[in-house]
């Protein structure tokens, strides 16, 4: 296992699509793994492939906040939205691509996902509260989406300039 280094905005890769995972393989299972390592080390509670620029379908997920709980890694190979609530929940949502910055988004309350596990078994599962959010937040980024894509266009611009003067800075 190893921690690798998680990308930050603005760089474009964020903002690729990512592509199915075919198969689970070894290589796979060595990828949730480094994943599950470096969300654990960042710390996050979810984590897309992508945001260690590997553009793959696959997402790592631990709800359990605390240190003192009881971890419940999970890793979602290929996700997939079935169905969303028409009832709508807010949450103040933050991204390890986008440290330090936390805003609220509307999302569905509840939505059905489908998605394969580490076995290669698909499983069909009905999520609420803090796993729907994640989730949803988590599928999005193998779809390029981030979830300042939700926010008025001007909190929006504000973060993106915010971000790309600080990657300026950084690269001298």
């Amino acid at each position: 296992m190893a921690i690798r280094e998680i990308i930050i905005l603005p760089d474009k890769q964020l903002r690729l699509v990512s592509k199915p995972v075919e198969t689970v393989t070894a290589q796979i299972r060595k990828l949730a793994d480094d994943m599950f390592e470096t969300m654990y080390d960042a710390p996050g509670i979810g984590l897309a492939a992508i945001q260690i620029a590997e553009p793959v379908r696959l997402i790592t997920m631990d709800l359990a906040k605390k240190t003192d709980e009881e971890r419940q890694p999970r890793a979602f190979i290929n996700p997939e939205v079935l169905s969303a609530s028409e009832e709508m929940s807010v949450y103040e949502e933050g991204c390890l691509s986008i440290p330090e910055y936390y805003e609220e988004v509307e999302r569905p309350a509840t939505v059905r996902i489908r998605y394969t596990d580490l076995d290669g078994k698909v499983h069909e599962e009905e999520a609420s509260g803090l796993f729907a959010t994640c989730i949803q937040h988590e599928i999005d980024h193998l779809n390029g989406v981030l979830f300042v894509d939700y926010l008025s266009k001007l909190k929006r611009d504000r973060v993106l300039k915010k971000f790309s003067k600080a990657a300026k800075r950084a690269a001298g």
